[in-house]
């Protein structure tokens, strides 16, 4: 029921971001639609980074609010710089090694928040030390925060090997 409930809040805030971004065009400059696509370019360095064990590049692409969302290919609902950045640890610690990359990104830019829409797609390795191909839908969200784009949501579908066990709660 939750989860149900989480999906339906996070659509009527697309809709409401979208909707704003529509009315507000004068806004998505080709400028700011390139300052959007340099922080998404830095978040899946920083993803990859991740997968390695690096956090530190994670850590700098990121809002350290209290209201920032995570909801990984791993399941659960994380909110809060603390919780994000404790689950981001957790995986760099992981060393899952492997690469994903965003393709066929879609991309709305209102005044100071901002939408991309895209695949992950690439490898990593899973618990048995497989390697996993990675493909999978993702949604992420950006605030201008001191003149920069900062990521304040990542939502991704879940992946089987990573999964914990989701329960509807």
């Amino acid at each position: 029921m939750k989860r149900g409930l989480i999906g339906i809040f996070i659509l009527l805030m697309m809709i409401e971001i979208i909707g704003c971004s529509a009315q507000h065009t004068a806004y998505a400059t080709d400028g700011e639609k390139a300052a959007v696509m340099a922080a998404s370019k830095r978040f899946y360095a920083a993803l990859n980074a991740m997968f390695t064990g690096n956090i530190k590049p994670m850590k700098e692409v990121w809002s350290h609010a209290d209201d920032v969302t995570y909801m990984g290919p791993g399941g659960g609902l994380q909110v809060g710089w603390d919780d994000v950045l404790a689950t981001w640890e957790t995986q760099a610690a992981m060393k899952l090694g492997g690469e994903v990359k965003p393709s066929d990104m879609q991309i709305v830019v209102g005044r100071d928040i901002a939408v991309t829409s895209n695949y992950e797609k690439g490898n990593n390795t899973n618990i048995h030390g497989k390697v996993e191909e990675v493909f999978i839908r993702v949604t992420n969200t950006y605030r201008k925060e001191n003149g920069q784009w900062k990521m304040i949501a990542h939502h991704t579908d879940l992946l089987p090997h990573l999964e914990k066990g989701v329960q509807n709660e």
